[in-house]
């Protein structure tokens, strides 16, 4: 009996000692970005639903040897610019991301330089991504075809 009730205890204490630490975790990330950023979140989170969602899923998995994830995507994080482009004019060329080939191509979405500058600031602090730095319109209307 003492036994149970000490594995409970243990349990809850290493459950709640887990969860102190995401909080303090989450209270940092959120200091780290500004209001501007975290604005642009938001309006982009809803340019995801609107647009992305479909192929790329609502928590960012994509679709396996068809669609990209976005969640702790490598070339989303280490590409910059080429993600801004494929967002802003479609994608037709192959692209690996995370170890895996892509090549379905992405259809230009018709947004604008700053709904483009917002759904990258979404995407890249979402699903494990962490980007502190804003992308803001002027950037993305400086990405030529």
């Amino acid at each position: 009996m003492r036994t149970k009730l000490s594995a409970i205890i243990i349990c809850a204490l290493l459950f709640a000692c887990n969860s102190s630490n995401k909080k303090e975790i989450s209270k940092i990330n959120n200091t780290k970005q500004s209001p501007e950023l975290k604005q642009s979140k938001e309006r982009g989170e809803d340019i995801y639903n609107d647009f992305c969602i479909a192929c790329h899923m609502p928590n960012g998995n994509g679709v396996p040897k068809t669609f990209p994830p976005l969640k702790n995507s490598d070339y989303l994080m280490n590409n910059r610019n080429k993600s801004i482009k494929a967002i802003k004019y479609g994608l037709s060329e192959e692209i690996v991301v995370n170890g895996e080939t892509y090549n379905t191509p992405m259809t230009r979405l018709g947004l604008s330089d700053a709904e483009v500058a917002d759904v990258m600031n979404y995407i890249t602090n979402s699903w494990g991504n962490n980007n502190p730095s804003i992308i803001t319109e002027k950037e993305v209307s400086k990405i030529n075809p």
